[in-house]
Parts: C-alpha cells; structure tokens; sequence
C-alpha cells in the first residue's frame, strides 16, 4: 500500500476519534449516573455510557467501509450481518446501563449476536493442536466458536471496573491487531480493528484516573464482541487457523484475570452471576496499588502481549501455541505479586 493511502488511513482514524470524543462529551452532558454500591471502587455517582462514541465512531467507519473500500470488502451477508450483531449488543447494553438487566436477559443477547455470527460464516472449522496436527472441529466447531464470542464479551466487560484499564488494553490490543492484520493483507479485520482503536483513542482521555465518564456495558460489551469475532475472522490468515490465538493473546491479562477469578469463585461454591469485588485488579487497588498504576501495569502487558503476537505471526504453525507460555508466565507473576500485596494489607478474597 502506497504511503498516501496510509495517510488517508491516520486522518481518518483521527477523524473517527474526534467523532467519538464528541459522542463521550454528549453522554457527559447528559449523563446516565452510576451509582457507588459495595462493589464498586467510586465512591460518588460518575456518569457512564461513554462507550456510546466508541459504537458511533466504529459505525461510521464501518458504513464508509462497506460504501467507499473495495479493498476491505468481505461477503456482503457476513459484513451486514456481524455489524447488525454488534450494534444489537450495543443497544441492549445501552439499554442495561440505563436499566440494569438481569444477567440472564444479557446472556441472551450475546447468545443470540454470537449465532447471527456463526450463521454469516464466521466459525472456527479447524485448529492446529501440538502433537495432533490440524484437526477438523465439525460441529464442535460451532460450540467452540459460540464459547469464546460469549466468554469473550464478557471477560472484557467484567474487566471493566478500575479507570483506564479496559480502555487501554483495548485500544493497545487493537491498534496492534491492525498492524498484524495490514502485514497479512488482511483488510477488512485491519480496518475495524483501526476503527475499534480509534473509537477508544477518543475516549481514554475521559476514563484515565480519575474517570470522569465510565464506558458502560455499552462500550465493554461492544469492544468484547467486536475483538471476540475479529479473532475468528483472523483465524483465516493461515489454513490451519491456529492465528485465532493473536486476539486471545493480545488480550491476554484480561482473560487471565477473568478466568482465574470465575475459577477461584467457582471452587469456593460463589454464584457466578452475583457482583462482586475480587478481581485481581481490583484487589490491588484495594491493596492499595493507585488505578494509574493498575491500568498502566495492563497497558504494560499488553506492549508485551503485542511483541509476542508479532512473533507469533513468524513462527511454524506447531510452535505457534508455545507463545502462550511467557504471556501466562507474566500472569502469574502478577497474580503472585497482587496475593502477597494482599497478605501484606491483610486482605481476604471475599471480604
């Protein structure tokens, strides 16, 4: 691609930013508050739904895209089809910051986004297993791929509790995801992936600590649902489809922490589906690690996560898993680390 294109790229990226600063700056001024409560870290009512100039400023890409560029254009059902998915998942979030749903009544909605998806064509088929080889998923190709749409949406939005975390994390992920994506020729998951950071370079600058507008479950659920199906359509950079690993891998802490608090919960005998206080992000800044702190150790991360997922493009398709392991290793550590920050304040899970 000639410099001049990439030029026209930045300015519109930075145009898609301005739209969803200015969609932040409207919920500010007429805000949907959040109330303080146990589980929460503020302590004074915040208004949120700032996630709303991220979904308009994707949106508007993605309806110039579809209008203007040949170039990233992909099947017209499976292009409508998952956007119609997300803005659905976007509208029901916006709906749940306002009403506060049942988590049931969310569920739905990301079940029922996530089958729109698969039925447009977007599923894992394959996967390359170490030792195994490629293997064909079949059926359990569609299980798999529903699971991480799902668990994918909500990792990010149950992340989305500490100031500037979530927001950081996304945009580094899909900012690096654009990168990787123009290196394969991949246009399409590289320009909603540009139009996704840009969205967030738009917002971030409100929700640094201190936060004076939150996302909402309108900006977590959407950003989770959009990275969620990039990852299955950037499976098809090779034919064995292990590159879906790249958006796993960029959102690495996210889904360690979300995974490692659902299973701590889990074994302790908690519901699930209650709210709750103990995530490991949130037990360091209850431990007393400052926000800033904690959102810039996961903007770290993910710089990490990045390097390692440009690597990863370079590796044999066998090898391409083991990336994996110092992303998991780091996690520990943190996890190590955030426990004995913990013992130190003479703090309890669950308290």
């Amino acid at each position: 691609m000639q410099w001049s294109a990439w030029l026209i790229h930045f300015a519109f990226a930075a145009l898609l930013a301005a739209v969803s600063a200015l969609g932040v700056r409207m919920m500010l001024s007429r805000p949907i508050l959040d109330q303080p409560d146990a589980r929460k870290a503020h302590d004074r009512p915040t208004p949120k739904g700032g996630g709303v100039g991220v979904v308009v400023a994707f949106m508007l890409g993605m309806a110039v895209l579809y209008a203007q560029a040949d170039f990233a254009r992909i099947a017209e059902p499976r292009f409508v089809g998952v956007i119609a998915a997300a803005l659905v998942i976007a509208v029901v979030a916006l709906a749940d910051d306002i009403h506060d749903f049942r988590f049931v009544v969310k569920l739905g909605a990301q079940c029922a986004a996530a089958a729109v998806a698969i039925a447009c064509g977007l599923v894992l088929d394959r996967l390359a297993v170490p030792v195994l080889g490629v293997v064909p998923l079949g059926a359990m190709g569609v299980a798999l791929t529903l699971f991480w749409i799902v668990g994918c949406t909500n990792a990010v939005n149950f992340m989305d509790g500490s100031d500037g975390l979530v927001g950081s994390v996304v945009l580094l992920a899909s900012l690096a995801l654009a990168l990787i994506s123009a290196s394969e020729g991949a246009w399409f998951v590289y320009a909603a992936a540009l139009f996704l950071a840009a969205g967030f370079a738009g917002f971030l600058p409100f929700n640094w600590p201190p936060a004076r507008i939150f996302m909402g479950d309108v900006g977590s659920q959407f950003a989770g649902f959009v990275l969620a199906v990039l990852a299955v359509a950037a499976a098809r950079f090779d034919t064995t489809q292990i590159s879906f690993l790249i958006v796993p891998l960029l959102l690495f802490s996210l889904l360690f922490d979300a995974g490692f608090t659902l299973l701590r919960r889990a074994l302790t005998g908690a519901h699930l589906a209650t709210a709750h206080r103990t995530h490991l992000y949130q037990m360091a800044v209850l431990a007393g690690v400052g926000t800033r702190r904690v959102a810039g150790a996961h903007a770290g991360f993910t710089v990490f996560h990045a390097l390692l997922a440009a690597l990863f493009i370079n590796l044999p398709a066998e090898a391409k898993p083991l990336v994996l392991l110092p992303a998991l290793a780091v996690q520990l550590g943190w996890a190590a680390w955030v426990l004995g920050r913990m013992r130190r304040a003479g703090l309890r899970f669950g308290q």
